[in-house]
């Protein structure tokens, strides 16, 4: 599960072209806003249709959530995707229509696999704090797979010892819970200020800082809700100026490759 710590190696891609980098705000996000939910969408999404900003190699989807206490998402349904959710503050209370219900809260890490076909719910577990999650969901290799779910804890220490991969579905990347994907791979981590981790070189990188502020090198600063795509990039360095928290997409194939 443990990747990378500070200064750690990743493969190197020598054929690979030189690397582009686009800086994306946190104001140049979409937001659905309602009397329950504060949802800022980093591609298309819903009514929110932007025919240049559909997806970054296999993300489709990275909607950083407020929910409100005592509301959320009811039943709705999901096919033929692989939807991964991170709990930065409160409590997330999942179910859906093959039997799995638990509460989700930070650290936890979860995954989703809709496959032929799933219907859940989410909502706040709270009666009187929000509560705040980013749902990214990424394409699966195959369509019409049987739905599945898992779910595993990381523990605060290892977060913060350096970058820990989530989830993934390539083979070397041993992680919390595993992706029908054998392209990607999530990493996360917690950071004081001055701590540096090396992100992997991949043909496409999304960094999301889901909280506080970070440099990144080649790039400069990024707060919260900022991100980059990269593309052909050869292990860019992060260092955090106050408490961070970062959600790194590693992806070896972009949509159709």
């Amino acid at each position: 599960m443990h990747s990378s710590t500070r200064g750690g190696c990743w493969p190197h891609y020598p054929e690979a072209m030189p690397a582009t980098a686009e800086r994306r705000r946190a104001a140049q996000r979409a937001v659905t806003t309602t009397p329950w939910l504060t949802s800022r969408h980093s591609f298309s999404f819903g009514d929110h249709y932007d025919p240049g900003n559909t997806h970054h190699g296999l993300l489709l989807v990275n909607n950083d959530d407020i929910v409100a206490p005592g509301t959320g998402f009811d039943t709705h349904p999901h096919r033929d995707m692989e939807i991964v959710t991170w709990v930065l503050d409160g409590a997330l209370a999942h179910q859906d229509s093959i039997g799995n219900r638990g509460v989700i809260y930070p650290g936890l890490a979860q995954r989703m696999s809709a496959g032929s076909g799933i219907l859940h719910s989410e909502k706040n577990d709270s009666a009187t704090e929000s509560v705040h999650f980013v749902q990214m969901w990424v394409t699966p290799d195959e369509t019409a797979v049987t739905p599945s779910y898992q779910q595993h804890e990381v523990h605060n220490d290892l977060l913060s010892s350096g970058l820990v991969t989530i989830a993934s579905g390539i083979p070397e990347r041993d992680a919390a819970i595993s992706l029908h994907n054998r392209h990607a791979a999530l990493h996360a981590s917690r950071l004081q200020p001055g701590d540096t981790v090396s992100v992997p070189a991949a043909p496409y990188l999304h960094v999301f800082v889901a909280l506080g502020r970070v440099a990144v090198e080649g790039v400069g600063e990024l707060e919260a809700g900022d991100a980059v795509r990269f593309t052909d990039a050869d292990g860019p360095r992060l260092t955090a100026r106050e408490p961070s928290e970062v959600l790194i997409w590693e992806m070896r194939a972009g949509l159709g490759g």
